[in-house]
């Protein structure tokens, strides 16, 4: 704890330094807060670089700036490889999460899914990773799969085996549940599933901030995250397919730079995941989610897990001690990370996160685009608490003194 409190001071994040010392800031499971130093690499790149990227090498004139962004795009594919431990050209730039989901969705799903086949996923997916699964289901002639955690919020082994079938053809499921916050046994499920000839999909939109996302010790054939859960900007993504899969797959969107050549008759595609990348490139947020990567890097993995899960462990033992308050998914910090969702009992969440928040105390409240969990919990919404490197133990503290007044608020 105290090794990574040396380095990560709310002066790094000009945002932090802007609250109230009063304010606690436990919501950061939506969107991490911004290095205040990529604000400087983003506003570099669109101040002094705002050309279009010219990707390609022939048939058009190359600008010295453009080449510059080129390079700049080129570099940042290049850390964000580095970072799943993939090769430059398995690493395709999307907006999101959400797009690089869909992406795979419509390139592969809608083109080598058919009828009969099944997709597996969690009913604890966020939305992103279910609904376009359910229109490739609804387009194929495919069938949804849905597994169920056991109660202790964790996919079990005997789960596994009754869904993941010889008819399996995708799994997609998320690394670590954005509402449970617990991780998925992923090597279990690749092992089935590739033995069955299934890819998996692995959204690791809560992941990557929290835990290293190696693709290849993993053995996964997709994988999604987001640059704004990374402490970068908003608006950039980015999806990790397997060379052979990206090969095979047609584009997703069309138009220029994702093209080799268009003639009247037709047009051909940019190699690799060129042909994903669409327009002109968010070069900024790119040169952003490399720069953030970059300063998680020089923190080191192991401080800032050890970090979290003294947070995580923290707040839980708090919340075990409160018999009024329930806690979704096993409530121990090994596993578990970046978010504890709970419910104050006989208080509807949006009411706790109004009280929490006039005590200074922010979280979030809803049904946080999984709705399906919810209701196979048995609940409307519930709030969560989420944690990051630039969280403090006063933080956490906090949010608990803060619970014990929602009661006492709402006269119980």
């Amino acid at each position: 704890m105290k090794c990574i409190q040396k380095l990560i001071l709310r002066q790094f994040f000009d945002y932090l330094t802007l609250l109230d010392q009063k304010t606690f800031t436990l919501a950061s499971g939506n969107t991490d807060i911004c290095f205040s130093c990529l604000s400087r690499s983003v506003d570099n790149t669109s101040h002094h670089g705002n050309l279009n990227i010219q990707i390609h090498v022939t048939h058009h004139i190359l600008y010295l700036s453009g080449q510059s962004d080129t390079d700049a795009h080129e570099g940042a594919r290049h850390t964000v490889a580095q970072f799943f431990n993939a090769e430059d050209d398995e690493i395709v730039f999307t907006q999101n999460t959400t797009e690089s989901l869909n992406l795979i969705a419509y390139s592969y799903g809608m083109n080598f899914l058919h009828e009969g086949d099944e997709i597996v996923v969690s009913v604890a997916e966020h939305h992103s990773n279910m609904v376009p699964w359910q229109r490739v289901a609804k387009a194929t002639g495919a069938k949804l799969v849905y597994m169920y955690p056991g109660e202790n919020g964790r996919l079990t082994t005997e789960e596994l085996d009754r869904k993941i079938t010889p008819k399996t053809k995708v799994v997609a499921v998320a690394m670590v549940s954005n509402v449970l916050g617990l991780r998925a046994p992923v090597e279990e499920i690749v092992k089935r599933a590739h033995a069955v000839g299934a890819v998996v999909v692995l959204d690791c939109a809560q992941s990557a901030p929290h835990t290293p996302v190696d693709v290849k010790k993993l053995d996964v054939d997709f994988a999604a995250c987001s640059a704004h859960k990374l402490y970068a900007p908003m608006g950039v993504g980015a999806l990790y397919a397997r060379a052979e899969l990206l090969e095979k797959m047609p584009p997703f969107l069309s138009g220029g730079d994702m093209i080799a050549a268009v003639h009247e008759s037709g047009a051909t595609w940019a190699d690799g995941p060129r042909k994903f990348e669409a327009g002109t490139r968010n070069v900024g947020g790119e040169v952003g989610f490399a720069a953030a990567i970059d300063y998680m890097n020089g923190i080191g993995w192991q401080a800032m897990e050890a970090h979290e899960h003294a947070l995580l462990d923290r707040m839980l033992a708090g919340m075990r001690a409160m018999p009024w308050l329930t806690v979704y998914g096993e409530p121990v910090a090994d596993g578990r990370y970046g978010v504890v969702s709970f419910n104050v009992n006989e208080v509807h969440p949006h009411d706790v996160a109004t009280i929490l928040d006039a005590g200074g105390v922010a979280v979030r409240a809803g049904h946080h685009c999984a709705q399906p969990l919810m209701e196979f919990l048995g609940i409307g919404s519930c709030c969560r608490a989420s944690v990051a490197i630039y969280n403090t133990a006063e933080d956490v503290d906090a949010l608990l003194e803060n619970l014990e007044n929602v009661r006492k608020v709402m006269g119980l």
